[in-house]
């Protein structure tokens, strides 16, 4: 279960990034955003971070996003919803 939870974390974070990139966006910027070091964003897109729902709704509003298509799966449902 606990090895789930993690891919599942690892999973969010990488579509995270993903729509970043997309957007075209900077760590810095996103970071500058949501108030926190680069350092500490650069952990939540890793994974290493566990993010609470209201950062994720941060983040998802900061990249004008559905948060419900960070928590998916599917690169390409992804990247199209963007």
């Amino acid at each position: 279960m606990k090895d789930k939870l993690n891919l599942k974390i690892r999973q969010v974070a990488a579509n995270i990034r993903k729509i970043r990139e997309h957007r075209n966006y900077t760590q810095e910027y996103l970071a500058a955003k949501l108030r926190i070091s680069q350092n500490a964003y650069s952990k939540i897109e890793l994974g290493y971070t566990k993010i609470t729902v209201e950062r994720l709704l941060q983040i998802a509003e900061i990249l004008e996003t559905d948060p419900v298509e960070i928590l998916t799966n599917a690169e390409a449902d992804i990247l199209r919803a963007v």
